[in-house]
């Protein structure tokens, strides 16, 4: 399978603070990369670093096969990379219609905004009951909905997903990572950073587990060890060396 995505030693942070230290891992085309890890461990710097929101220092990001290294995030989104950040981060107040149509502001997406517009529909059918209401007036689930619909919109090759159970009721949860599954299966690269491990695992293709800025895991998701992989991630292997 081929490498839509390689990240080669990268080193990033913000201002004086380096966040990453030499990280590299791989995106295969067609597959669902999870990036777990603690809060603080880079994930999201990351996925920021990827899309040209945080200045890589050194190293490559490479997609396509194309050195995409600190390139502006416009030209990311008109590659095909789209970004659904944590938190949701929708427009409040505008209609849910209008946050969608945000999406398909890419002059390459507009002429197939409606058709695209009524698949997010099809898929969210709560985004089609509530698309004349304000997104302020949206639930959590909701909302994340919203955001998921907003960045399909971009018509992406790639899509990067920022903790997207983050404060979700149980059942909206397994509900957003059923749909990243039917999009896996429907063939789009996805990278999900998650801290819900067990829920990630079940619908990954390969995990990497990401600590201080260096990956310490880098395995097919069918083969992980929840045992080890939890020592890894709450930084227990360190102390059994002691």
């Amino acid at each position: 399978m081929a490498k839509l995505l390689e990240i080669e030693s990268l080193r990033a942070g913000y201002g004086s603070i380096n966040v990453l230290w030499d990280l590299s891992l791989s995106i295969e085309e067609g597959k669902l990369t999870c990036i777990l890890g603690p809060n603080g461990g880079g994930k999201t710097t990351l996925l920021r670093a990827i899309m040209g929101l945080v200045k890589t220092e050194s190293g490559r990001v490479l997609y396509q096969g194309r050195d995409r290294t600190n390139a502006p995030t416009w030209d990311m989104v008109a590659d095909g990379v789209a970004m659904i950040p944590e938190g949701r981060m929708v427009f409040r107040d505008m209609s849910v219609a209008d946050n969608l149509l945000m999406g398909a502001f890419p002059k390459k997406c507009r002429a197939n905004a409606p058709k695209n517009l009524q698949m997010v529909y099809d898929m969210f059918p709560r985004l089609y009951e509530r698309r004349d209401q304000l997104a302020g007036a949206l639930s959590g689930g909701e909302a994340q909905m919203l955001a998921m619909g907003r960045g399909l919109m971009e018509e992406p090759k790639l899509i990067l997903v920022d903790e997207p159970s983050l404060g979700l009721a149980p059942v909206v949860v397994d509900e957003v990572m059923g749909i990243l599954d039917r999009l896996k299966q429907e063939g789009l690269t996805i990278v999900l950073v998650e801290q819900n491990t067990n829920k990630a695992l079940k619908i990954a293709d390969h995990v990497y587990l990401v600590r201080g800025g260096k990956v310490v895991l880098s395995e097919t998701a069918d083969s992980v060890d929840l045992g080890r992989l939890h020592d890894l991630y709450f930084a227990r292997d360190t102390l059994h060396e002691h």
